[in-house]
């Protein structure tokens, strides 16, 4: 099947007003850009619980919708015009879009570090607009070529994907033939997965307490196993819990409490306070925890168990340089397969159905949504 390289002639975004309150309305057409800069239109665009979360409350953390904006940031377009010194993509070129523009001078950004710029200007973050739209503006060197194998739906889901990129290579500094547990079988869960096998980890073993996601992620290849916690025992107390689900774990999957054997790297994508509790009591001597998911702020750790193993526990936040390159390379041979993730696609005028069907968890056809892609406008939405 052909895709969609066509460029609409209006600039019809899906715009959040306030909290369930989404209108679709026209905005100008960009007609010039900056000489590093890119048109580009959005042809492919991943809904990310982000943008439910938004939609359904008008915030997150001290991010508040103040004034409308257009939402969307995980997201695939072809090239429409190019600044006088742009060489890296030309008009008509589909490309992957990096949405997160740093101001390039701070001590974070010249560290290479951008993804901690106290002034970064990302997509649908408030108050700045998202992708959703007939059009977007951005520095081209954020534009990624997709290579001729890949589709523009698989080019939307490098953004999500570059999460567990970076949460692993980067931040994680996996080795090869690691054993890895991922916590949260969510969207970022399953690609952070998948990562992991990509980049030859020996073991990945995904945990959650949703268990058709579990069984998805197992048909699909997206991992080697999967753990359903128990239920809490009557009476037990809050700190034995997360000890107990660890040693059922490693009896489970037979691994130890050192190498060559024992669980390296843990990466929690929940938020969880007690999945991060049973990862400091899973994880060998010497073993890492990476921080993806945001839960609430303040939890009880085992302090005794971290400095008696020599843990090493760290966050991981987006992406930063080299990530977008490495997901890229990853999808184009094969190692990661992010097609078995888009469960629903949905034009850009049923753009309200998907937000709904991500926000219930479940498409109109009952079957469970793990990511939903949203068309561009064209000709028939304006």
């Amino acid at each position: 099947m052909q895709e969609d390289t066509s460029v609409p002639s209006k600039n019809v975004a899906f715009v959040l007003h306030g909290i369930h309150d989404v209108r679709f309305e026209d905005r100008p057409v960009p007609t010039e850009c900056e000489d590093d800069e890119a048109i580009v239109a959005p042809k492919r665009i991943a809904l990310c619980g982000s943008d439910v979360h938004y939609l359904v409350h008008g915030r997150i953390g001290d991010f508040v919708v103040e004034k409308p904006m257009i939402l969307g940031h995980e997201t695939a377009g072809i090239v429409v015009k190019v600044g006088r010194k742009v060489t890296n993509v030309k008009a008509g070129d589909r490309v992957a879009l990096e949405p997160g523009r740093s101001c390039r001078v701070c001590p974070s950004c010249k560290a290479g570090h951008y993804q901690r710029c106290p002034d970064m200007v990302f997509a649908a973050t408030p108050p700045y607009d998202g992708t959703i739209a007939g059009f977007y503006v951005l520095p081209a060197d954020l534009c990624y070529p997709i290579p001729g194998e890949m589709t523009l739906e698989e080019g939307a889901l490098i953004e999500p994907m570059s999460v567990g990129v970076h949460a692993v290579s980067k931040v994680g500094q996996m080795q090869h033939a690691a054993n890895v547990v991922i916590f949260g079988a969510g969207p970022v869960g399953l690609l952070t997965a998948a990562v992991a096998k990509g980049l030859g980890a020996r073991k990945v073993i995904a945990v959650d307490i949703l268990e058709p996601r579990l069984q998805f992620a197992k048909e699909s290849n997206l991992i080697d196993d999967y753990f359903l916690p128990p239920k809490p025992q009557e009476g037990e107390a809050k700190g034995d819990y997360p000890r107990r689900n660890a040693k059922a774990i490693r009896q489970r999957f037979g691994f130890g409490e050192r190498q060559p054997d024992g669980v390296d790297l843990v990466i929690d994508c929940s938020g969880a306070e007690v999945c991060i509790q049973t990862s400091i009591h899973l994880l060998r001597h010497g073993g890492t925890h990476v921080q993806v998911g945001m839960g609430k702020p303040d939890i009880t750790l085992d302090l005794a168990t971290i400095l008696n193993k020599e843990l090493t526990m760290k966050g991981s936040f987006r992406y930063g340089p080299g990530v977008y390159n490495l997901a890229l390379d990853l999808v184009a041979r094969g190692a990661v397969n992010l097609k078995a993730l888009i469960s629903h696609r949905y034009s850009f005028r049923d753009a309200p159905k998907a937000f709904e069907a991500n926000q219930k968890g479940v498409g109109e056809d009952g079957r469970p949504l793990i990511k939903a892609v949203i068309s561009g406008p064209d000709g028939d939405d304006l």
